[in-house]
């Protein structure tokens, strides 16, 4: 990249950037996906969490908020809102200090995959154990090489 300033870090003409806005754009949708997925199993069981909610659902419903298959989805979005935020942040410090671009977007690729992979794994074709587990430690482990690069890049050592 011929432009060494920092903001040009972060604009789409750097390609650590562009590959960190695509996958990152990627799983922010997929959480938002997540909650219409909770939504879809909602109505497929009949089951809601409010009385008026039934009142929309053909063929009314119940209220239950123990429901196995509704609660796996949010297990799924849960455990989503509690491990993509550390991957953009995580992500974001990443492209401030200048990786190698073949590393950080592979980094970038790897990551969205074992988050989509946990999803389905875990709330829509449920896999037997370890599965889910792998695809959750590979998405820790992931975040956690982000930033010892970051750590290493830095000139405080």
């Amino acid at each position: 990249m011929s432009d060494n300033s920092t903001m040009g870090l972060f604009m789409i003409s750097n390609p650590v950037f562009e590959c960190y806005a695509f996958y990152g754009s990627i799983l922010i949708l997929k959480m938002i996906l997540m909650s219409f997925l909770t939504v879809l199993q909602r109505f497929r069981k009949k089951v809601f969490i409010s009385p008026e909610d039934t009142a929309i659902s053909k063929g009314g419903g119940e209220i239950r908020y123990d429901d196995p298959d509704v609660e796996r989805v949010r297990r799924a979005h849960l455990n989503d809102l509690e491990n993509i935020p550390i991957f953009l942040i995580t992500g974001l410090l990443l492209v401030a200090s200048k990786p190698q671009e073949m590393i950080a977007n592979n980094l970038f690729r790897i990551y969205t995959f074992v988050r989509i992979m946990h999803t389905i794994s875990y709330a829509v074709f449920v896999l037997p154990q370890p599965t889910r587990a792998i695809f959750f430690i590979a998405g820790a482990v992931i975040n956690i090489i982000m930033v010892a690069f970051v750590i290493l890049s830095m000139h405080y050592f």
